[in-house]
């Protein structure tokens, strides 16, 4: 059956349509085109941390002495520094770091940023478990990891 020309008009208009919007979403990914709005990702955790980790750290790590000097959610005080952003002042902010700083400590003498004035006790003070080290271990690095 043959198309009236009405048909036909309205067939090359749709066809035209679908061809320039497939168009416009090529065009976006040419180079020398405008990026596509960036996610932020999470950055990978640490090898053998888990979410789950994390967790149990908050956990530790507020309900126990730690807060004490690094404040709730680690955002410092005059204790001791905030553990939110990229300054490590013992250690790189590597979670290996951390978990060997939280197990040893640190006495007074090695206390690099004067202006703390207070040591950190080995195991946080409170006899941590190597598995609690590891928790606190993986929420401390999260901060400073968002």
């Amino acid at each position: 059956m043959p198309l009236s020309n009405l048909a036909r008009g309205l067939f090359a208009a749709s066809a035209g349509l679908t061809f320039a919007a497939c168009r416009s979403h090529a065009a976006a990914d040419m180079p020398g085109s405008a990026p596509a709005p960036a996610v932020a990702a999470k950055p990978a955790l640490p090898p053998g941390v888990t979410r789950e980790m994390i967790l149990a750290g908050d956990s530790i790590f507020n309900g126990k002495s730690c807060k004490n000097c690094h404040g709730i959610g680690g955002v410092g005080g005059a204790r001791a520094p905030s553990l939110t952003d990229n300054t490590w002042i013992h250690v790189d902010g590597s979670y290996d770091a951390i978990v060997r700083l939280v197990t040893s400590g640190f006495t007074k003498a090695e206390q690099v940023d004067k202006q703390y004035q207070f040591s950190m006790n080995p195991r946080g003070g409170v006899n941590l478990t190597d598995p609690q080290i590891q928790a606190v271990s993986a929420y401390v690095w999260s901060l400073s990891h968002k």
